[in-house]
């Protein structure tokens, strides 16, 4: 069972960026799923999160209006579109899978291996 993310990279400052989190192994439609990023010397935060059905979502405040969090549970995958990004963005990204649409990294049971975001200025 595993969370794979991809679609980091290098952009400029104002540029987005789309990154996917694909599951494997078992299904992950029932599961709330987040996005979290973790900065050099900072701990891992919260970024966005969408329940099982993609009906609720939630953000953290940096990034509402410039972020959207989308879901396919017929291809097991959950979508993190970044626009208007800001050198502060920086990161290495993860998806996460658990039973509840939170902003802890603590209700999440699964996690990918991150996916590096750089935002040059």
């Amino acid at each position: 069972v595993q969370l794979q993310a991809s679609g980091g990279g290098l952009v400029q400052a104002g540029g987005s960026l789309r990154l996917s989190c694909a599951g494997s192994g078992r299904t992950f439609s029932s599961d709330a799923m987040g996005w979290f990023r973790q900065a050099p010397g900072k701990e891992r935060e919260f970024v966005a999160g969408i329940n099982w059905s993609g009906v609720s979502t939630y953000y953290e405040n940096s990034v509402k209006g410039r972020f959207t969090i989308s879901r396919d549970n017929a291809k097991n995958t959950v979508y993190l579109q970044m626009n208007s990004l800001k050198p502060e963005d920086t990161a290495v990204y993860y998806c996460a899978a658990g039973m509840l649409l939170t902003g802890q990294t603590k209700t999440y049971s699964y996690w990918g291996q991150g996916t590096q975001v750089t935002v040059s200025s």
